[in-house]
């Protein structure tokens, strides 16, 4: 039973040891695997400018409703839609009939409360002198002081009220805030119009224009830096799809706080607009130049793999072997993106035919067909 046991045994090692040797041999047949076809760039550095992108609205600096402050009807309008105004301009007139009849009915109840005070005053200097003389009650002396006193105070409620009602009348004509642009008229003459709820006109500055955007904390350091900076240059430009404003921008106000809630920061610029080509409302997109520094280096974003959320290239080393080397990206510039760390200047890399790699790969720059150097 045992030398059964021993013979089985030796069997097997024996068919093993065959199909061990067979494989080697297989393997010693086939050969190394073939070079695999790649296109290889040296790695460059330089200085690289780009610009970060942020979503911007473009703003009025300056804006303002013109609402009515009397009611009443429209009586004449005296601009054309979207004209360019100016400080004081006239530019709607409200009927005043009723508030200039108003105004007239209290100036001639002024008049008859300082008659009344004037006969108050002779009457009080009269008791006062009878007073000097001992031949009247001071009771009709205090009497004609607190007479005199009441007409003083009437005087001074008529006045009022002439004021009150001289606002109105000057209410009825409304003239431009400040320099702009007019919007459409909202009304028409004619139109009735109520006091604080009537919204007539929008009058907002053109020239200069705002433009807003956010940006998040971790940059504030950076563009309160750029706001020292007076000289207007290129580093702040409007872009519009693939139309970019002419003109260059510069920073007018920095929020005075970050947003709790979206941890950002609004910031506002200032851009000419003699042209009137920016209007508020306007979408766009605020493009700010940046520099990477003097030994940037930039690679083909297609050299470039991930896994698991980590990125790689293919390194050549030596016997045209590669190995995948891990590096810290940047900002993608076109079809380039900026590397922070893990390549240097002089480096070799794959940059084309990386989804045939793994590591250790033996590497051609010979494409397959191609005819043999000599």
């Amino acid at each position: 039973m045992l030398l059964n046991k021993i013979r089985i045994f030796a069997g097997i090692s024996s068919l093993l040891f065959i199909i061990s040797c067979g494989n080697k041999q297989a393997q010693q047949q086939q050969g190394p695997p073939p070079a695999v076809p790649v296109t290889v760039a040296e790695v460059t550095s330089g200085n690289v400018a780009y610009f970060d992108e942020y979503p911007a609205t473009v703003v009025a600096l300056n804006q303002v409703e013109l609402r009515a402050q009397v009611s009443g009807y429209v009586t004449g309008i005296f601009f054309k839609d979207g004209d360019r105004v100016r400080k004081g301009q006239k530019l709607y007139s409200i009927d005043a009939q009723l508030y200039s009849a108003n105004v007239q009915q209290a100036i001639a109840n002024l008049q008859v409360q300082e008659t009344n005070l004037v006969k108050a005053q002779k009457d009080a200097d009269r008791y006062h002198e009878l007073d000097k003389k001992d031949a009247i009650a001071k009771q009709q002396v205090d009497y004609a002081d607190a007479a005199l006193e009441a007409a003083k105070k009437q005087v001074a409620a008529a006045q009022a009220n002439v004021k009150s009602l001289q606002s109105n009348v000057n209410f009825s004509t409304i003239y431009a805030p400040f320099d702009g642009t007019i919007g459409i008229s909202q009304v028409k003459t004619g139109t009735a119009v109520v006091a604080g709820q009537t919204v007539l006109n929008v009058v907002s500055s053109d020239n200069p224009i705002a433009v807003d955007f956010a940006i998040d904390q971790k940059e504030i350091f950076r563009f309160t830096q750029l706001q020292g900076t007076k000289n207007v240059d290129s580093t702040f430009t409007l872009a519009f799809g693939t139309d970019v404003y002419p003109y260059p921008g510069s920073i007018s106000v920095i929020d005075r706080a970050v947003d709790p809630q979206t941890g950002t920061l609004k910031m506002r610029l200032s851009f000419p607009n003699a042209k009137n080509m920016l209007k508020a409302g306007m979408s766009g997109t605020v493009r700010v130049k940046s520099s990477a520094g003097a030994e940037s280096v930039t690679i083909p974003y297609k050299a470039v793999t991930e896994m698991l959320g980590e990125f790689f290239v293919y390194a050549v080393g030596d016997s045209n072997k590669v190995t995948q080397r891990k590096v810290v990206l940047g900002k993608q510039i076109g079809t380039d993106i900026l590397v922070r760390e893990g390549l240097s200047k002089g480096d070799k890399i794959v940059v084309q035919g990386v989804q045939n790699l793994r590591e250790g790969s033996v590497i051609t720059t010979e494409q397959p067909g191609a005819a043999p150097k000599k």
